[in-house]
């Protein structure tokens, strides 16, 4: 496969998770094919100065790929700004991008599916963004892959012609949202996506991932989805910037490539509906959302080692 992406990889203070992440990564198929930047940020506090440091440790040693390239920070830039840069800086380069997290466990077409899917989509520009999440969506229905609205920030590509229309500004993004826009943004109110967007204006969360979905929304993007997930997210257990300690999204990732790609570019109707449904289910009955109130709450008193 020519022109293979680059593969970005952001990592912080988890020497476990980045090891992990990074051994499923070496694993797949175009690994040996495709360069590494890891960007590592450095430590906000005193006492993430060891981990950062075992993370820094850890990476230098990563192989297993055509190159590899790590860009370590002195000061922390947090999550949002390092991946806000480091994609940007690779987008100038490159022209696309690939990009992971240090908290996720990928199959081995993970890699192959991205490289289709961006080769494939290069010149659509309805097509704005390539998830490699999706939810567990408990059906047989639907196609291997197909478009959606949402974009999902467990594993994703892009092109510099979406990225150039990524806007950072909240106050830009929020003024052009009306009623019908909201509901149609938040799948008909089954997803908090708005409330994340007045939290991110009142400082209570710094989330690159939703002002990026704002952005693909307001031009009427699409972005592609498999139906089962190629890849899952392992920093559920409170480690991470924004997770916290469930396993309403853990997944069984696709051991099998995906051979299929929406030829038609509009979004998927049956999709649309599934999702929405496991959404609007997701957290279940009230005793079970009670016993995983529980469950957070005694991790946050009595944490994992």
């Amino acid at each position: 496969m020519q022109n293979l992406a680059p593969i970005a990889l952001f990592v912080y203070n988890r020497p476990q998770h980045t090891e992990r992440t990074l051994k499923f990564l070496q694993q797949n198929e175009l690994a040996a094919e495709s360069r590494l930047f890891i960007f590592s940020d450095g430590a906000k506090t005193i006492q993430d100065e060891d981990k950062v440091a075992e993370v820094r440790s850890m990476i230098k040693k990563t192989d297993g790929f055509k190159s590899v390239k790590i860009f370590e920070k002195k000061e922390n830039a947090g999550l949002a700004n390092s991946i806000i840069s480091g994609v940007s800086k690779l987008i100038a380069e490159y022209g696309q991008v690939i990009v992971f997290e240090d908290d996720l466990v990928t199959s081995p077409h993970t890699l192959t599916y991205f490289n289709e899917a961006l080769n494939r989509y290069r010149k659509e520009e309805q097509v704005m963004h390539i998830g490699a999440y999706m939810y567990p969506l408990k059906t047989n229905h639907l196609p291997e892959s197909f478009f959606f609205r949402a974009a999902t920030s467990w594993g994703w590509a892009t092109w510099e012609r979406a990225w150039k229309n990524f806007e950072p500004d909240i106050d830009t993004l929020m003024s052009k949202f009306d009623h019908q826009k909201k509901t149609a943004f938040s799948i008909d109110h089954t997803m908090n996506f708005w409330k994340q967007m007045q939290e991110f204006k009142k400082g209570k969360n710094n989330s690159w991932a939703i002002r990026w979905y704002a952005s693909i929304f307001l031009r009427n993007g699409l972005t592609l989805n498999p139906s089962q997930s190629l890849v899952n997210n392992i920093g559920h257990d409170g480690t991470g910037v924004h997770s916290g300690i469930n396993d309403i999204y853990n997944v069984i990732i696709n051991p099998k490539p995906i051979s299929e790609f929406p030829d038609v570019i509009e979004e998927n109707q049956d999709a649309y509906e599934t999702i929405k449904n496991f959404l609007a289910t997701r957290k279940g009955s009230i005793i079970v959302r009670a016993k995983r109130f529980l469950t957070e709450k005694l991790a946050q008193y009595f944490p994992r080692r």
